[in-house]
């Protein structure tokens, strides 16, 4: 079975609008996905079950959180957005704790979160890119609503369970 891929559900305004950002600017060809922030790239899939319960679990016990995108980060061949929660960092670190023997080195790597926008470019192109856009780089900040689990489908991903963290008061 595919790998699962662990990421967090943002706002609708947030989405909406990094998302326009990556439908603008990466390579439609490579584009199989929406705007994401990646807590794990590979979770073993036999343990399905037994993930789907922790995050059910932590979840629940989690209320939404604010996020900031308070700037742009050039990858060489890409730009992302960075994004700035300490209750993000707590939270990939409390699952990664828990999951430790499952992480592959990737997952095992510092927590950097950030959404792609552009990717897999000319080192060039994607300087121009992130010239004209760290410009005026404004972005209104966001809150986490939960966490999405999928199926890695070798480029596209399958929605295997949506988690909400609980509301804020």
């Amino acid at each position: 079975m595919p790998p699962l891929i662990l990421s967090l559900k943002l706002d609708q305004a947030s989405f909406r609008a990094l998302d326009n950002l990556r439908q603008q600017y990466f390579p439609p060809a490579r584009n199989f996905l929406s705007a994401h922030i990646t807590l794990f790239h590979h979770l073993p899939d036999e343990h399905e079950i037994s993930i789907k319960e922790t995050l059910q679990d932590v979840c629940a016990e989690t209320p939404e959180f604010s996020l900031s995108f308070p700037k742009l980060r050039f990858l060489g061949k890409g730009v992302a957005a960075e994004i700035e929660s300490a209750e993000l960092l707590k939270l990939q670190k409390a699952l990664a704790v828990k999951w430790n023997d499952w992480l592959t080195a990737q997952d095992k790597q510092g927590f950097r979160p950030h959404i792609t926008i552009q990717n897999k470019v000319a080192p060039e192109t994607a300087r121009r890119v992130f010239d004209r856009l760290a410009f005026a780089w404004e972005m209104a900040d966001g809150m986490g609503e939960g966490l999405l689990l999928w199926h890695y489908l070798e480029g596209p991903w399958k929605l295997v369970g949506e988690f909400p963290f609980a509301k804020s008061e």
